[in-house]
């Protein structure tokens, strides 16, 4: 089936609230699948995220990342994506197994095809591509046919609420991104064939049990907690008040509350799911306007930042650590599971994304750029066998691996960072446009009744400069608010070659309102200073190079020459320099003490440590 083209149709403004209407915003908004009434709304935000067809991204590694990613997903074989379905429903089950965690009886049975479904819907709202549309339409259909009343896909099956959670989301986006006709059926079916096999409430994570030989009734593996988010977000969009209820009854209370306290209720817990339902948290705030939900989003976020590495990553070993016990340093010695980087990264994107809207704290988009360059922006591809890049490593002997079991959750997120990182770059609000990435790239909005182009062009952050090219089709009078990240002291702003009145302040947003015209042009330097990070309070000798938001990491040079076995000046390290104006690579020091560093995604099959021994003042 192929699907002609919407696009005009489909661009109406997101109803936001009559003072964020009148300015520039053109949202997405909610197709005529969800009838019968007004929509349910969400709290209003200080400001909100674009479409994800109104930013084009440039050549870089984000567009890269986007591209290799989409392919992988049109390639995939059908019958073996629909096998593990029509296997556990004694169903006709062409196609060659897929193997690894995918298979029909593997450790989580089809566990990425709903984020799959999910990433494909965001690449179409992108691409509008004629063949995205046909391979979401043939999963969906191909799906359908398996799902049954008795539920019996998920019978013996470890993983019933985290599949679901994945389903839910994969299918809204699809009736929402691509206007699928049936997706919202397929969900309604969905819903009806899991509910006897989800918990009461929110369960705890346990991991104890011993694969093949645990009691699946008792949820022990499954992320429960987690689903809110999803629900709440299909109830928004489509006004069906069971997944509003569903959503209300897996708030997990007994990690909310503590946090809400403010009490660090993290250590010890599975970190990326956990991650994960703090954006359900923030959810929840959106959903239900209850303030405790939003503190227990950003205290637990802050207790995050408090235990996480230079580059952003946060729970080795996939669990959070105890607060003064030096656990992140120790870590480095042997735990080359050092971060869970796509899955992580998603989770990471996705709640600074709804805390920085919520609160307008500007930080939250330092911690995203942060992780973007130093974890998921390095991450292998997926190759075509299933083999996925799961950990990033930090120990002093490090490589780049992937998983050993084939299609793990991190292929399953990998697409969807992929297709987030454009409505990451952009937010609007009532006064005007927010930048929040310095990225080669192009934004499409309208103000009042101008159509306005918005041109970014810089080498960022391999290089200071970022030149913004303003097109409005005729003079209109907006804000332009740009992120100065916290570390960026002595950046400066001009416009139209004039500098800009108002001082710039790290950590905040720098104002630029005015009437626009064509051809007026803004320029901003943000000053890439070298610092040494601490991997923790007890091991503060323990230091990585950081260069503006990029680890710098330290090569191996030989098999007997390993960095991390030495001592380093503070002040050699402090001076590393690029090798060349905009090069991708550094070096500090000269002769016998010469390091040659490179940010992670510059690394591929070298030996690296991201940490180095420090000596001196």
């Amino acid at each position: 089936m192929t699907k002609p083209d919407a696009r005009i149709t489909r661009r109406q403004a997101l109803k936001m609230g009559a003072a964020a209407t009148a300015c520039l915003g053109a949202g997405r908004a909610l197709p005529a699948f969800a009838s019968g009434g007004k929509r349910p709304s969400f709290q209003p935000t200080l400001f909100y995220e674009f479409d994800y067809a109104d930013v084009d991204l440039g050549e870089g590694p984000m567009q890269r990342q986007f591209e290799q990613n989409h392919e992988l997903l049109l390639n995939l074989n059908e019958d073996s994506l629909l096998r593990p379905f029509r296997v556990r429903e004694g169903l006709p089950a062409p196609g060659v197994p897929m193997g690894g965690w995918y298979n029909a009886d593997g450790f989580a049975p089809a566990c990425t095809f709903g984020q799959w479904i999910s990433a494909l819907a965001r690449m179409y709202a992108v691409t509008r591509d004629q063949a995205t549309y046909g391979k979401i339409d043939r999963m969906i259909r191909g799906y359908a046919a398996t799902v049954e009343p008795s539920g019996k896909f998920y019978q013996h099956n470890r993983f019933p609420a985290y599949f679901y959670d994945k389903m839910v989301r994969g299918l809204s986006d699809a009736a929402l991104y691509a206007d699928h006709p049936t997706a919202l059926t397929v969900l309604a079916r969905t819903t009806d064939a899991v509910l006897p096999y989800l918990p009461p409430h929110a369960m705890p994570h346990q991991e104890t049990p011993l694969v093949g030989h645990e009691d699946f009734t008792r949820h022990v593996w499954d992320e429960s907690y987690t689903m809110p988010e999803n629900l709440f977000i299909a109830w928004q969009r489509t006004g069906i008040e069971r997944y509003h209820e569903l959503a209300q009854r897996f708030i997990f209370h007994e990690y909310f509350d503590p946090l809400a306290r403010c009490e660090n209720d993290l250590p010890g817990r599975h970190a990326y799911s956990h991650m994960n339902a703090l954006g359900s948290a923030a959810t929840s705030y959106l959903a239900l306007g209850e303030r405790k939900y939003l503190d227990a989003a950003r205290y637990g976020f802050r207790f995050v930042q408090e235990q996480s590495f230079a580059t952003g990553g946060w729970g080795p070993s996939e669990a959070f650590v105890k607060p003064g016990s030096g656990a992140l340093g120790e870590s480095l010695k042997s735990d080359h599971a050092s971060f869970e980087t796509p899955c992580g990264s998603y989770a990471h994107l996705k709640l600074t994304r709804a805390l920085m809207r919520i609160t307008g704290d500007c930080r939250y988009g330092d911690s995203m750029e942060r992780v973007m360059y130093n974890t998921v922006l390095g991450a292998r591809p997926i190759q075509p066998d299933g083999h996925a890049f799961y950990y990033s490593d930090y120990t002093y002997d490090a490589t780049k691996f992937f998983h050993k079991d084939a299609w793990p959750c991190c292929s399953g997120t990998l697409p969807m960072d992929a297709a987030d990182y454009r409505i990451c770059a952009y937010f609007h609000g009532t006064r005007g446009v927010y930048v929040n990435l310095y990225v080669p790239s192009t934004l499409r909005w309208k103000s009042g009744g101008a159509s306005c182009i918005f041109r970014q062009t810089t080498a960022y952050p391999y290089d200071s400069h970022i030149r913004i090219d303003v097109s409005p089709s005729s003079p209109a009078e907006f804000s332009v608010y740009l992120r100065i990240p916290a570390w960026a002291h002595g950046a400066s702003l001009t416009v139209n070659g004039l500098r800009n009145s108002r001082k710039v302040e790290p950590g905040a947003f720098a104002e630029v309102r005015r009437t626009w015209k064509s051809g007026d042009r803004i320029e901003l330097d943000l000053a890439l200073t070298t610092r040494l990070e601490a991997v923790d309070a007890q091991h503060l000798d323990t230091v990585a190079v950081v260069s503006g938001p990029l680890v710098l990491m330290a090569l191996r040079g030989g098999m007997d020459q390993n960095p991390a076995q030495q001592k380093w000046p503070r002040a050699m390290l402090l001076a590393a320099e690029q090798n060349g104006w905009g090069a991708h690579a550094w070096t500090a020091g000269s002769g016998a003490q010469k390091l040659a560093l490179r940010p992670f995604m510059d690394i591929h099959e070298e030996t690296y440590t991201t940490y180095l021994q420090a000596q001196g003042s």
